[in-house]
């Protein structure tokens, strides 16, 4: 599959200098969707949770153009998320919750083509920690 990089760079550049924001965005929608993930978040460093996940999407955004070197963290963040307790079922609605924040932030310099551009790096990020996530639920099992 291949990616509207420009789509992507080009969304992304107009939130990155709102990305605290951006987080916050997005926390908030995600407990108002799904409130049942909240006692996941119940131990959790939350300003420490924020910039995680801005340096993964800065990470994601600097990756764009070669995707391979970042497989294995992102792997190795879908296993840590079964320790959490997310669930595969969980993807889809993140993914929504992060695209409908990000055009948010954006306000009107969100167009549709970057909604649907960042549904399918999504996809592709999503995929990668789900195998690792399942990976790990394998070894788990074994051990």
């Amino acid at each position: 599959m291949s990616l509207d990089l420009e789509a992507l760079e080009t969304s992304f550049d107009a939130v990155a200098p709102r990305g605290d924001e951006l987080v916050d965005v997005f926390y908030r929608r995600l407990f108002e969707a799904a409130p049942a993930v909240l006692p996941l978040f119940e131990h959790v460093d939350m300003k420490r949770q924020r910039a995680m996940l801005l340096a993964a999407l800065v990470l994601l955004r600097k990756s764009l153009h070669d995707l391979d070197p970042i497989v294995p963290k992102l792997r190795a963040m879908g296993a840590r998320h079964v320790a959490y307790g997310a669930t595969p079922e969980a993807y889809p609605l993140v993914g929504e919750v992060l695209i409908a924040s990000m055009a948010e932030i954006a306000g009107d310099a969100w167009k549709p083509e970057y909604a649907e551009a960042w549904a399918a790096a999504y996809g592709v990020v999503a995929g990668v920690m789900i195998e690792g996530a399942d990976e790990a639920e394998m070894l788990a099992e074994a051990a």
